[in-house]
């Protein structure tokens, strides 16, 4: 393919994605991006008063 040839496709290609505008839905992506209300709960950690820390069991024996 000659350089003509390669550069008319290369302008055509260009000029296609400076016209491309997705859709974006960004309510839906602030739901996503944005903080949980209602699921705080899921990062506790649930187990972490379960089980006493190896430091505190040194403390309480020495």
């Amino acid at each position: 393919m000659g350089r003509g040839r390669q550069k008319a496709k290369h302008t055509k290609i260009a000029r296609e994605l400076k016209a491309y505008s997705p859709d974006v839905n960004y309510s839906a992506l602030e739901r996503e991006l944005g903080h949980p209300s209602s699921d705080d709960d899921q990062y506790v950690d649930k187990w972490a008063d379960q089980y006493a820390d190896e430091d505190e069991d040194e403390l309480e024996k020495a």
